[in-house]
């Protein structure tokens, strides 16, 4: 569960630089945005195999 915790606290870090981006035009904050994406994605795959993993344990 500590994963998707992570992955929660990674949305909500993100939605700041999603305003400043889309609404103010900062392109730093679009470089930010595409970091944050990648660490979600680093994250979901991890869940994805835990969950993969513990339902083949089963």
């Amino acid at each position: 569960m500590e994963k998707i915790q992570k992955i929660k606290e990674l949305v909500e870090s993100v939605e700041k630089d999603a305003v400043a981006f889309y609404e103010k035009g900062n392109k730093a904050a679009g470089t930010r945005i595409r970091n944050a994406m990648q660490q979600l994605k680093v994250v979901a795959q991890e869940v994805r195999q835990e969950v993969t993993a513990k339902k083949n344990a089963k």
